[in-house]
């Protein structure tokens, strides 16, 4: 249970401080709202899509550009979540 609380702090942290303030906010407010709610492999999921670069995120979340995203639930879940 430790190594959970650890990734979940980890998630929190990368989630608002991305260095690109739209990112931040969006991405800070999805962590905010499911964090809880995800299951050990959800989190690993969205752990692993911050370290995804800010501008693949934008551009795919904003489908400005298609990119290269995974496919899983959380990123289901980050494409309908709105502000």
């Amino acid at each position: 249970m430790k190594n959970k609380e650890l990734l979940k702090k980890k998630i929190t942290y990368s989630s608002t401080h991305r260095g690109f303030k739209e990112m931040d906010l969006l991405l800070g407010s999805f962590v905010k709202m499911y964090l809880n709610k995800l299951n050990t492999s959800d989190l690993i999921d969205l752990h692993n899509l911050l370290m995804l670069e800010d501008e693949i995120i934008y551009e795919w979340y904003f489908k400005k550009k298609k990119v290269f995203i995974y496919k899983n639930k959380v990123c289901d879940l980050l494409r309908n979540f709105k502000l």
